[in-house]
């Protein structure tokens, strides 16, 4: 028989020494999986090849997406950086963050429910680079005292490290931003497997937010491509869209962007922004490799919205079409049975979706009462419907541009309340299983109007939550605005009563 010395040297040296047999097993406890959340700003699911474009390079994206999960119906719920992230961090939709230019920050009260406070809570080692994207009210400083490791920066932060004062030390190596996020990822992974704690790391890229200015490493990367257009590209497949989508800042974007004369150049230098993103995740995964903790290592991956690219002759994003507004998302378990088998989603899912997802896989409940959903089941069951229907939403800019949609598996419905200028209030509907580019509006076929009306009610039960749910005043008023009852003439009195406070 052993004596309690000894039992109590093997008990040390046995799980360190000899972890494969079953005496470590029964005493170690199961492992927290790290994670990592990888988020580009303002990129399209034309700039990767799993996404089906044959004239983009993104190996180690279409690598990711062949060991995980990709998502094909994945929605941003507000199509603007700063709502979509205050989204994303809290699992809520805009209405209920109350974040967005213009109507407010995210308080403090909500923050500490966001995801990457409840990982430092439980005890993870947590770490942010990029482009923070929201404030948190009543706070001169960003809330860089609440990570363990900072590299974030205020407003679009910059593509030359040096002038991101959190992240100057990684200029000499990477003097171009975005894979200087690669080099902070790899020493926050040294050194938390060093100490043997779990993390959860989550780097915002400033790629491929404008102004244009990718890295000039990659210059000969799509030198000379010619790109395929998509099928919705130009204003001819624009003319059945909405007039009040046409008021923003969008629709002369077209132009001035270049996408109207000049669309190969401009698409090259957009793609070749995302190309470094690419290149950063792979240095990200071969840190992983190199460190031993690629196999239990979460990496999700998304866009905090998409991007228009010449869509319908459209630049930028914000209206709720659906290169603005859907989103690639990935999601890799190294855990999980279903890896490496290249598997594809169909389901509804949300960028609310995003914080209830990670806390899951960490074991960690997630808060009460949030809008989203774990997609952690769609992993074993990617055919698995997770919720009927997403609200979309979009509160800024020009008042003419406003609008409220909802969108299920199969249809999307959307309402423009403006009648300024002589427009007329306009219903859209688009049969997303036919018509995925959205080159008809279902709405002006009879045929459709069983459709059309269930649609209708499902707006109206998504648009009712504003009233209940709202956390400001300022929101409270699209409820009535987006009201497809009420008339011109009582939304011109709530708009000239808000314009005055």
């Amino acid at each position: 028989m052993l004596n309690p010395q000894t039992v109590l040297i093997l008990a040390i040296l046995l799980p360190v020494h000899f972890a494969g047999i079953g005496f470590s097993q029964i005493n170690e406890p199961k492992k927290k999986p790290n994670i990592i959340f990888l988020l580009t700003d303002d990129q399209s699911t034309i700039t990767m090849g799993c996404y089906g474009n044959r004239n983009v390079k993104t190996p180690n994206l279409d690598q990711l997406a062949a060991d995980g999960v990709i998502f094909d119906r994945h929605y941003v719920t507000t199509a603007i950086c700063m709502a979509s992230r205050a989204n994303i961090f809290t699992g809520l939709y805009e209405f209920r963050t109350g974040c967005n230019f213009g109507n407010g920050n995210l308080t403090r009260e909500l923050w500490e429910t966001s995801y990457p406070m409840r990982f430092r809570q439980a005890g993870y080692r947590t770490a942010f680079a990029g482009k923070f994207g929201i404030e948190i009210e009543g706070e001169k400083k960003l809330p860089s005292q609440d990570f363990d490791f900072w590299g974030g920066g205020p407003g679009q932060t910059n593509y030359a490290t040096a002038r991101n004062s959190s992240m100057k030390k990684y200029a000499a190596k990477q003097p171009h931003s975005t894979l200087s996020y690669a080099e902070f990822s790899k020493d926050f992974i040294n050194q938390s497997v060093t100490d043997r704690i779990p993390f959860c790391l989550s780097i915002s890229f400033k790629a491929s937010h404008r102004p244009v200015q990718p890295d000039p490493k990659f210059d000969s990367v799509y030198e000379g491509v010619v790109f395929e257009k998509p099928q919705n590209y130009g204003r001819e497949n624009g003319k059945h869209l909405a007039e009040q989508s046409k008021t923003g800042r969008q629709y002369p974007r077209f132009e001035e962007w270049g996408y109207a004369d000049n669309y190969d150049s401009v698409m090259r230098k957009y793609n070749q922004q995302i190309y470094a993103v690419d290149v950063a995740l792979g240095m990200i995964r071969s840190e992983l490799v190199k460190r031993g903790v690629a196999d239990n290592t979460v990496i999700i991956f998304t866009s905090d919205n998409g991007f228009l690219c010449g869509s319908h002759g459209y630049g930028s994003k914000v209206i709720p079409y659906e290169e603005s507004t859907r989103v690639p998302l990935i999601i890799f378990d190294p855990r999980h049975p279903n890896s490496g088998k290249g598997l594809r989603c169909d389901s509804l899912t949300g960028s609310i979706d995003l914080s209830p997802t990670m806390l899951e896989f960490a074991g960690l409940p997630e808060a009460e009462g949030i809008d989203g959903v774990s997609l952690v089941s769609l992993l074993q069951t990617p055919t698995k419907p997770v919720r009927e229907s997403l609200s979309l939403m979009n509160f800024w800019g020009p008042k003419s541009a406003h609008s409220f949609g909802v969108v299920t598996n199969s249809w999307k419905y959307l309402y423009w309340y403006s009648q300024e200028n002589d427009m007329l209030a306009t219903e859209e509907l688009f049969d997303l299983e036919r018509d995925a580019n959205e080159l008809t509006n279902a709405a002006e076929d009879d045929s459709n109007l069983e459709t059309l009306n269930k649609m209708r009610k499902l707006y109206d039960r998504n648009l009712y939550e504003i009233n209940e749910k709202a956390v400001r005043p300022v929101y409270r008023k699209y409820k009535d605005l987006f009201d497809r009852k009420r008339t011109w003439t009582d939304k011109t009195e709530i708009l000239e009563q808000s314009s005055s406070k």
